[in-house]
């Protein structure tokens, strides 16, 4: 029998799925963030998003990184109203 052609840290599609949701919100976020007027807010908010990204990077429960998921979607949620409101 031959062995799997795949390397021992290729991942399964629902992880390689949701890296990409993953990804998008962490680009989304920094896109959002390149929005904010104040010079200052926007670095503290683009540190903060990246320690997080970066804190959570190791997480292997599916579950947590669903929460997390749904947490950063919340977050970027939040700051594109606040820009939005910001701006009207």
């Amino acid at each position: 029998m031959s062995a799997s052609r795949l390397p021992p840290a290729a991942l399964s599609l629902k992880q390689f799925l949701q890296r990409q949701k993953v990804l998008h919100i962490y680009r989304s976020m920094l896109r959002t963030i390149r929005q904010v007027p104040d010079e200052a807010d926007r670095r503290y908010l683009r540190d903060w998003a990246r320690e997080e990204f970066r804190r959570n990077k190791e997480a292997t429960n599916q579950d947590a990184i669903r929460m997390m998921i749904t947490q950063a979607r919340n977050h970027l949620e939040e700051l594109q109203k606040s820009l939005a409101l910001a701006q009207s």
